[in-house]
């Protein structure tokens, strides 16, 4: 579910070229020698320069084009499932770092968003719409993720983050690469605010390689688990091969799983306002395809120690606009419309994009 966002201030392609865009996944010391010992002391004791002064937010700019029709075999149609298409766009920047958007979180309007790239930087900015159609992203700043002493984070080796939740001004990110989880108050700074570490049970970090926790949401104060963060991995497998997730905090903290059919991964999860949970999923191999779904399942099935499952609402393939989608979240409109928005992971290569698009929930 849309949260209330910790914010300062206020194409068209044929089948073949779409799943191109899919399938392409896939001297020093000398000049020390010259400085006198006294100077190379006085250096050693400082710290390095980005502890002194952190990088600030730039702002940049960010190019949209109209994605008019989201099957790429029958433009007339817009009905997917549970889902109807909206509108799309493909997001481009001069700015090199724009990219590798591996989740997403709106404020109720869907207006002002927060999102990350897998290489540790935030991402903010607010969505332009026209009538009802997104026709354009405005204020967008790239402001690097900074750890608790200032350093940004990749300066320690951490990147991979790859999950975003919400709960007030605090934001947890989930880092998939050393299996971790950072929470930034944006209340103390907005993006410049210095992330801690929180604790997490044994299990997290233990998660296979790049397959660790790729999906988090945080359950409202009013709702069963209410204050309870919900991490899922990728693909951590318990004894039953089905994805490991977990409860941390809340009432009822522990371990529960997700059943894992026809070779799906995780790659974003949301709460719809009505409470429900829904997972976008996405697969790629050379036998099953390449293809992406949304289950919804029901928050009061989810509890420690259950196998908890749900319908899929929605499934693409490469006849549609897909590509590696990893951000997930929905709002409610003025008319009362269910908007469920999806992001997509460039992975920064030439022959992927970033799409936004958003579809009307039909219950």
């Amino acid at each position: 579910m849309a949260a209330d966002l910790p914010l300062a201030g206020g194409g068209k392609g044929s089948v073949a070229s779409n799943r191109r865009h899919v399938l392409a996944l896939g001297a020093a010391a000398a000049s020390l020698a010259l400085i006198p010992v006294s100077a190379r002391a006085q250096f050693a004791t400082q710290p390095p320069p980005d502890i002194l002064t952190p990088p600030a937010p730039v702002s940049i700019t960010v190019n949209a084009r109209p994605i008019a029709s989201f099957d790429l075999r029958d433009r007339s149609r817009t009905r997917f499932g549970a889902l109807a298409f909206r509108s799309g766009l493909i997001l481009t920047s001069s700015f090199r770092g724009f990219g590798g958007l591996s989740s997403l979180r709106l404020d109720p309007k869907g207006q002002q968003f927060i999102s990350a790239s897998d290489k540790g930087t935030w991402f903010t900015g607010r969505i332009v719409y026209g009538a009802r159609e997104m026709t354009g992203l405005a204020d967008v700043e790239a402001a690097p993720m900074l750890a608790a002493d200032g350093r940004t984070i990749t300066g320690r080796g951490w990147f991979d983050t790859e999950s975003i939740a919400l709960d007030g001004s605090l934001v947890y990110v989930g880092i998939e690469r050393v299996n971790r989880i950072m929470r930034f108050d944006f209340g103390k700074g907005f993006t410049r605010a210095c992330g801690e570490e929180v604790e997490v049970p044994p299990a997290i970090r233990k998660l296979p390689f790049n397959r660790g926790l790729e999906a988090m949401v945080v359950v409202p104060h009013d709702r069963p688990l209410g204050g309870t963060l919900i991490a899922i991995s990728e693909r951590g497998l318990d004894a039953g091969r089905n994805i490991m997730a977990f409860l941390i905090g809340g009432p009822s903290p522990g371990r529960f799983s997700i059943r894992r059919t026809d070779n799906f991964d995780i790659s974003d999860a949301c709460l719809l306002p009505s409470g429900d949970l829904l997972v976008l999923e996405r697969k790629f191999s050379l036998t099953g395809g390449i293809g992406i779904r949304i289950r919804r399942i029901a928050l009061t099935a989810i509890a420690p120690g259950a196998l908890v499952d749900g319908p899929s609402i929605f499934e693409a393939d490469l006849g549609q606009e897909i590509d590696n989608f990893e951000g997930l979240d929905a709002f409610a409109n003025d008319s009362g419309d269910i908007v469920v928005t999806l992001v997509s992971d460039d992975n920064f290569s030439l022959i992927q994009r970033t799409l936004l698009l958003q579809f009307t929930l039909v219950e």
